[in-house]
């Protein structure tokens, strides 16, 4: 089983805009559906920018 599986449903539709809003804020131009024409330093830009605002969101609640 893919670790990277959504196993809630309605998390899809989330995770998707927070992965639309985080490849705008690094200036990565996402299409919906497949994405695959995007070099390995995009991609990794907007994963990365993910995980960044979500390091930001944890250490904000643990105030």
């Amino acid at each position: 089983m893919s670790k990277s599986k959504i196993v809630v449903p309605e998390a899809r539709e989330a995770m998707n805009r927070f992965k639309m809003e985080a490849a705008a804020e690094v200036g990565v131009n996402l299409k919906q559906g497949y994405n695959g024409d995007l070099t390995s330093k995009q991609a990794g830009s907007v994963g990365g920018q993910m995980v960044k605002k979500m390091i930001e969101q944890y250490e904000q609640s643990a105030r």
